[in-house]
């Protein structure tokens, strides 16, 4: 294990014992003098600052001496002699001669008290809002790097900002991940309480992952462009925009560029890697909805307990009750056919040669026959048993399955080929189209005014596969609209629209490449 990386062995232990609040008292004291650029506290001056953080019990300087040489020797403060102050009696030397000040593990080990009790005190969040922050600080180092007049300061603050950004992503991640699960687990708690935050969760994280997918494409997106014009010139730009004082015994850049190149193979894991492996922002989506599913199966279950008045027990009670007062035996078989449902239709669990050629809400008047074995009446059983079966053959399923899919895809690219426009054209030019490309459009249309507008009023949907993209403009004048399919025409405000496909994007960048 790396030495850096280790934790010294007392630098927590102001925490335990029956000194513990008087220590962390003592040390909150140091910190809101550090915080006021005080560096070095008296014992009137560490009296004083104890008040003003809550401590007020009775305490004597012999006692706050002792405490103090305490966390001296635990490394957590240290002391030196006050030189520089007149002094004008012997007893005012010695209470002032003394000047207290926490090092460099005292400043640790008050931060780490301070980042657990914020931990503790905290909830983790899914945050939209950091995202758009993210893919919004990628555009604007973007537009520095392209931009001749662009300060190393500007660079270096912008970074940070993402940093900054990237970290609140992580952290509030990772706690509401766990809070998530804990609350799955969660067993004991007040119905109605317990009802209530599961609703609550349920359409938080909904909310979470609408628009989801274009939020990480963006982010993607700003990292390859970034990565376009070189990560390194970015770091080295914002090294020095940094501006770090010198040190003695080393330079400190190597070290901050390090860093910095660590932060930045953390995003590209989060939302661009090049690895091979699966976004980090994908597995947060499958997370979330598989939390989801837990989460509405747990609330059905409370729903259908609350819904039921009485247990299982009090209804065969009930049941046996009304077997017993059966005036005839035609009643008990009658009862006995309303309350266990014991019908003959045996036939009813067999199933269609491929069922998912058949939807589960088809009416049965409309799904084709099945085929039902004559010794289904007479013995109950659909088949003889005698030798195993031979396997049974599933290619013509498969070769009708993939012959299926085959044409479903044509459809698809010649939907996309025919919508595809190789320029900006307004969209009542298509004029007429058929019904499922017009319903393709609107879905692209409906994903694009959903997103927001960039610098230029420009607004963009991508398909959930990402090979097809459509670029919104609005239109210089007011005219609407009007397109027209076999079912109807649909008349609305009309944009000006820019189809591009996998294939042109490939081109135009190609070619973008060689001009």
């Amino acid at each position: 294990m790396d030495s850096s990386r280790h934790v010294p062995t007392d630098m927590f232990r102001f925490t335990t014992g029956g000194q513990a609040e008087l220590y962390t008292a003592i040390l909150h004291a140091f910190g809101e003098a550090n915080e006021r650029l005080e560096t070095a506290l008296g014992i009137d001056d560490v009296r004083a600052r104890l008040r003003s953080v809550g401590w007020f019990d009775a305490l004597d300087d012999e006692d706050l001496a002792r405490t103090l040489n305490q966390l001296r020797e635990w490394q957590l403060l240290d002391v030196i002699q006050n030189h520089g102050e007149n002094y004008r009696t012997a007893e005012e030397y010695e209470r002032r001669n003394l000047q207290y000040s926490l090092t460099r593990r005292g400043e640790a080990a008050f931060a780490g008290v301070q980042h657990a009790l914020t931990v503790l005190a905290s909830s983790g969040a899914l945050q939209t809002a950091v995202l758009d922050a993210i893919a919004d600080r990628l555009e604007a180092l973007h537009a520095l790097l392209t931009e001749p007049g662009s300060t190393n300061r500007r660079v270096f603050t912008v970074l940070s900002e993402l940093e900054g950004h990237l970290e609140a992503l992580r952290g509030n991640t990772k706690q509401f991940n766990g809070e998530l699960q804990r609350l799955l687990r969660a067993e004991g708690a007040d119905l109605t309480t317990f009802h209530e935050v599961k609703a609550a969760t349920v359409s938080y994280l909904e909310e979470f992952l609408t628009n989801l997918d274009q939020r990480a494409h963006a982010i993607a997106s700003g990292v390859a462009r970034i990565e376009e014009h070189g990560v390194s010139l970015l770091h080295q730009r914002a090294l020095l925009g940094a501006e770090l004082p010198p040190v003695a015994d080393r330079d400190p850049g190597p070290e901050w560029l390090e860093h910095r190149r660590t932060r930045w193979e953390g995003l590209r894991a989060w939302f661009y890697p090049t690895d091979g492996t699966a976004p980090r922002v994908g597995q947060l989506r499958t997370v979330a909805r598989r939390a989801i599913v837990s989460l509405l199966q747990v609330l059905e279950r409370i729903t259908e307990s609350r819904r039921r008045a009485t247990s299982a027990v009090a209804d065969f009670r009930e049941l046996a009750r009304w077997f017993a007062t059966a005036p005839r035996e035609a009643d008990l078989h009658r009862l006995w056919s309303a309350a266990f449902g014991m019908s003959p239709a045996r036939h009813a669990h067999l199933a269609h040669p491929d069922p998912e050629l058949i939807s589960s809400s088809a009416s049965w008047r409309e799904a084709a026959p099945v085929e039902v074995s004559a010794l289904l009446r007479s013995s109950g059983r659909t088949e003889r048993f005698a030798r195993t079966g031979k396997v049974r053959d599933v290619a013509e399923l498969k070769a009708a399955r993939a012959e299926r899919a085959k044409a479903e895809r044509a459809e698809l690219r010649a939907a996309w080929s025919r919508l595809a426009t190789g320029g900006k054209v307004r969209l009542s030019s298509f004029g007429t189209l058929e019904h499922s490309t017009l319903e393709r459009l609107l879905d692209l249309l409906g994903r694009a005014l959903s997103s927001g507008a960039d610098s230029t009023g420009a607004r963009r949907g991508i398909t959930g596969d990402g090979k097809v993209e459509l670029l919104l403009l609005p239109a210089p004048d007011s005219r609407p609209a009007v397109l027209r399919t076999p079912r109807g025409v649909l008349t609305g405000p009309d944009y000006v629209v820019e189809v591009r496909t996998v294939d042109t994007r490939q081109r135009r960048t190609g070619t973008e490449a060689t001009g």
